[in-house]
């Protein structure tokens, strides 16, 4: 790559890290209160807030981690397109409008309207902060490629560079900054990626078939054919649960609900980014299909061995070295919007639903909270960036499939039973989150992520298969062992609430 490549891609970057710099500076004069904070007030439109949740769901993962497996290993990939894409739908029936009716800034919020509030609060954390940082990971790893390809950096700075800029962002402008900087990645990757589509279809003028049949000329029928990457049915069945039921319990999607003003707006705000959110995804395989076509699978390996530069690559085949340039800060853009989203969900949970509820039963002050949640960010951004550090080699989306079977084990199972089951009490809100978050995490580490494919105790690379219904069955088995009369009690209260909105703040 050309040092005036290099020197382009690098005014773009800085471009956009002043662009948000500013935003960033003009949201700390707004942001006082801890409301403010976590949810910019309660003053984003439902139009506003869909293209935020757009730009906060297609992260690295999405944009260069699909990419790359299809590349790769051909149609497979696409499954975890499908799979977000999916997700949307259960968010939009089950969990939207009862969240947003229910809470105020976080999944504990909702749980503590009926259940004890010190140990869910306490659990709740715990959840939030592990699943933000697998999350991170996944896109610090990406940026960490990104720069390194771009600007000649190593590895390790790249990863600070991107950690230091999510927590400015965060600890100085909360949510409204981290809301605009997300519309703005949203509307530059859907930009990009309608460019870099129209430009691989350009080449077969614009024929779809003529594509497909040279990929098959060159790469084998079985290239777009499922059963290539995922030859375990067992394993894409693991996926498939964590992708389509983890989106409803990531912490950073869920806390975008709670910005709208009304119930209204939230459904409003799903349903324009399912539109966004769809429209990328049916994009992802041109831009998987056409890197490995024009690029080439030994290329893109040669500089990423998990493939998280295809796309960038195949900018630089296909429009040369502007629109590598241009491509590559929409990703640097996109991973931004997303680490800024995970780190004040984190800090959100830590502050707000730890330190303010928890150890301060409630007597915080809001300059007390605000100054604990800013810190917080911190805290969460060095954990991250030590840990990303470790995962260098590991494709981004893949590790934001782990991060979706975690959600979708601990968080899940608790959000449901809490909406719909009059029974459902503290004792199992604790065990289901705890039995989900342990037995997720817990796979992971003796699967053949971390051990090697001979020696792993657990055969499959995603837990979900096992750990999500060990989720419902933990919270089940803790609902029907103990009796929680106050539990019982609140649920017609909280049920009303979550269906009409009456009561909500």
């Amino acid at each position: 790559m050309s040092t005036g490549t290099n020197m382009l891609a690098f005014w773009l970057f800085v471009a956009f890290v002043v662009l948000t710099l500013i935003i960033t500076w003009w949201a700390s004069k707004r942001t006082k209160s801890t409301t403010e904070f976590y949810t910019a007030g309660r003053t984003i439109s439902g139009m506003q807030n869909g293209w935020a949740i757009a730009g906060d769901y297609m992260s690295a993962a999405s944009f260069l981690g699909i990419a790359g497996i299809i590349a790769l290993n051909g149609y497979d990939g696409f499954i975890y397109s499908l799979g977000f894409f999916v997700a949307y739908l259960f968010v939009l029936l089950i969990v939207a409008e009862p969240l947003r009716n229910t809470g105020k800034y976080t999944l504990a919020d909702v749980l503590a309207l009926r259940l004890r509030e010190k140990p869910v609060r306490s659990v709740a954390a715990l959840s939030t902060l592990t699943i933000s940082t697998f999350y991170m990971i996944a896109q610090l790893v990406g940026a960490g490629g990104l720069i390194k390809l771009l600007l000649g950096l190593n590895y390790e700075l790249s990863i600070v560079i991107i950690g230091v800029l999510m927590t400015l962002y965060v600890t100085f402008g909360g949510m409204l900054a981290t809301t605009w900087v997300q519309i703005i990645k949203a509307v530059l990757l859907m930009t990009g990626t309608a460019l870099l589509a129209i430009l691989v279809l350009k080449e077969f003028a614009f024929n779809p078939i003529a594509f497909w049949n040279a990929l098959a000329d060159k790469f084998g029928q079985d290239f777009l054919e499922p059963g290539k990457y995922l030859t375990n049915p067992w394993e894409n069945l693991s996926l498939n649960i964590a992708l389509v039921l983890g989106t409803a319990g990531l912490p950073h999607i869920l806390i975008r609900f709670y910005t709208v003003p009304t119930a209204r707006e939230a459904r409003k705000s799903v349903v324009v980014a399912m539109v966004i959110i769809g429209l990328f995804y049916i994009l992802t395989p041109l831009l998987g299909f056409g890197a490995a076509y024009f690029v080439g699978q030994d290329q893109i390996q040669a500089v990423n061995k998990a493939g998280n530069m295809a796309a960038p690559m195949l900018a630089e085949a296909l429009g040369g070295s502007f629109f590598l340039a241009f491509i590559s800060a929409v990703a640097f853009a996109t991973i931004l919007a997303v680490v800024a989203g995970l780190v004040i969900s984190a800090a959100s949970a830590f502050a707000h639903d730890f330190y303010t509820n928890v150890i301060r039963h409630g007597r915080a002050t809001e300059a007390e909270q605000v100054r604990v949640a800013k810190i917080a960010s911190v805290g969460v951004g060095v954990a991250s960036i030590l840990l990303a550090l470790l995962a260098k080699d590991m494709n981004v989306a893949y590790l934001v499939g782990l991060a979706f079977a975690v959600a979708a084990s601990a968080n899940v199972p608790v959000i449901v039973l809490t909406l719909f089951w009059k029974r459902f009490n503290t004792a199992g809100a604790v065990a289901g989150m705890l039995t989900g978050l342990i037995s997720a995490v817990g796979l992971v580490l003796i699967s053949p992520n971390v051990m090697s494919p001979e020696t792993a105790i657990f055969p499959l690379k995603n837990p979900a298969l096992v750990s999500v219904p060990l989720g419902f069955l933990g919270a089940c088995l803790g609902t029907v062992l103990t009796r929680d009369p106050r539990a019982l009690s609140r649920f017609p209260e909280l049920y009303v609430r979550s269906q009409t909105g009456i009561g909500a703040e």
